[in-house]
């Protein structure tokens, strides 16, 4: 029998998945959760990728997420609010040309539908800033005036991501985010695997 984590835990039996028992899908739930648990420590990871990966910025990529996660902290923002502040740019390294939806797509299942528009959206709003220097429009943001969340998400990238390359500014260690986001990806709230939805 499989050993996992110091418990024997028999694995699905089946091949195919039209061929999958009830049993089988206990095991697998079985070994589901212990990996489910490890979902924060996974994201913490995987934006370490972003340290020394600077794309022509003043600061790395890893430093531009802790300080937008720092000054939404240091502004008394909620923790949901402070992680997705340090996870908004976690899409950089798989995804250049949709960063935000990458964000946004893992972000989905713990946070609120407000935050999870806002870093979904992030990258059309932060255009404003720079868009019109790629021959851009910088107001594309526009077409979302008069959503519920234009100005939440207008907010967001004024004070927590156009002003976040400054070399000199001391941002909170990684670590310290830690509990935070134990916290925040510890309580699903929506996603096709859960009942109810």
């Amino acid at each position: 029998m499989p050993h996992d984590g110091g418990i024997d835990i028999p694995k699905a039996r089946f091949h195919r998945m039209d061929e999958g028992t009830q049993d089988d899908w206990g095991a697998i739930v079985q070994h589901e959760l212990p990996f489910q648990a490890q979902q924060a420590d996974r994201l913490l990871d995987h934006l370490k990728l972003l340290k020394d990966e600077a794309g022509g910025f003043a600061i790395d990529r890893l430093e531009h997420s802790l300080q937008a996660a720092t000054r939404a902290h240091q502004a008394g923002k909620d923790e949901e609010y402070v992680v997705c502040a340090l996870f908004h740019d976690m899409g950089d390294m798989l995804g250049s040309y949709n960063h935000a939806d990458i964000a946004a797509a893992v972000l989905k299942p713990f946070v609120s539908e407000r935050n999870h528009w806002m870093v979904e959206k992030h990258g059309i709003f932060q255009g404003y800033y720079f868009f019109h220097f790629l021959g851009l429009d910088r107001d594309m943001r526009e077409k979302f005036r008069g959503h519920p969340n234009f100005e939440y998400t207008a907010e967001f990238c004024e004070k927590f991501d156009q002003n976040c390359f400054d070399p000199n500014f001391e941002s909170m260690p990684l670590e310290a985010f830690r509990p935070m986001v134990q916290r925040v990806i510890s309580r699903p709230r929506r996603s096709i695997y859960m009942k109810g939805e």
